[in-house]
């Protein structure tokens, strides 16, 4: 099922694709789509809804962020060997562990501010999962089953505020606008093997990313696993899983975003998205 939020910032519903790939309005049944909603039993709930019965949504509405309420928004760095190796950094024996703040959650296809005066902001497809399940101490066997489901996201960066500013990456992570996610959530059932989906991303037309999440360091079940022997993850946090090769600081010479650039990622049965810089 892929799961959704649509509508004005602080003003969306909660949706779902149907067969067709059209929007359908849940707003009859739920009220909106909290982490409550990713427990394994209210999503097989939603699963049974005949979506042809749910009311259409027509025109072209702006994505929302899929989960109302998201509350760790937890991020991985360096984990594709290719993007490892060009940013001149040894392959990581463990996971790389940032956060970054929940203010820089925006919709699948919402504008990228850039900061003021910022001529370092970059790009980064990644896959994101969604916890649905309070995940402590678990083991790799069982991690996957801690997961609600996966979608698209972009870690946009300041590279000055994340490299140059006494080294915390939170700092050049968690601009507004830094963590676009979506356009929908993609539950677990439908990817049952997280570490085979193709992943591009484009500026202005011009592919800089293609990869694919087999080439990631540390899997999402190890992410999983990970991070719950010394943090609990709760229902609706956001795990971004690390981004490949090609970020605009890898390139000779570097490259960055900048006003009025276009930025096109998409992932295999995750959707795309698009963003507009401003």
């Amino acid at each position: 099922m892929k799961l959704l939020r649509y509508g004005m910032p602080g003003a969306e519903k909660p949706g779902a694709l149907d067969a067709q790939g059209r929007i359908r309005d849940l707003s009859l049944l739920v009220p909106d789509l909290t982490p409550e909603w990713l427990s394994p039993e209210r999503l097989r709930a939603l699963a049974a809804i005949d979506l042809e019965k749910m009311p259409l949504v027509g025109g072209t509405p702006r994505f929302g962020v899929p989960i109302s309420g998201v509350r760790q928004f937890v991020a991985i760095g360096l984990n594709y060997r290719k993007h490892a190796e060009e940013s001149g950094l040894p392959i990581p024996t463990e996971p790389v562990v940032f956060t970054k703040a929940l203010t820089s959650l925006s919709g699948a296809d919402d504008d990228i501010v850039l900061p003021e005066g910022s001529e370092e902001t970059d790009w980064e497809i990644e896959l994101a999962f969604m916890i649905g399940t309070t995940a402590r101490k678990v083991s790799r066997e069982t991690a996957l089953d801690y997961v609600a489901g996966y979608c698209l996201a972009n870690d946009v960066s300041e590279r000055n505020w994340q490299i140059k500013r006494n080294g915390q990456w939170g700092k050049g992570k968690s601009f507004d606008t830094f963590g676009p996610i979506g356009p929908w959530l993609v539950t677990a059932d439908e990817i049952p093997d997280p570490q085979m989906l193709d992943m591009e991303l484009s500026v202005n037309g011009a592919v800089k990313q293609r990869s694919n999440t087999a080439d990631m360091i540390f899997s999402v079940t190890e992410i999983v696993s990970y991070l719950s022997q010394f943090m609990t993850l709760l229902p609706g946090d956001v795990v971004i899983t690390g981004t490949p090769a090609g970020v605009g600081l890898g390139m000779k010479p570097p490259q960055f975003l900048k006003k009025g650039d276009v930025v096109s990622l998409r992932i295999d049965q995750l959707g795309s998205q698009t963003q507009r810089v401003v």
